[in-house]
């Protein structure tokens, strides 16, 4: 069993709320949340990159 290294994101600067991925040797991408640590999302590089590509995209919107 591999242990992962997490990185927090370069988004969550100081603040104690954080985001924090990891890569697994298989190549699947890992998330956490700091407030939820017990939590792990696993995604594939794909859909990860997608999902950033979204995220900083100037033209979506949520609700």
């Amino acid at each position: 069993m591999s242990t992962l290294d997490w990185q927090k994101s370069s988004f969550s600067g100081d603040q104690a709320n954080c985001v924090y991925v990891a890569a697994h040797p298989t190549g699947r991408i890992h998330l956490q949340e700091s407030d939820a640590p017990a939590t792990t999302l696993t995604t594939s590089p794909t859909a990860f990159a997608a999902l950033i590509r979204t995220l900083t995209s100037s033209d979506h919107t949520f609700g």
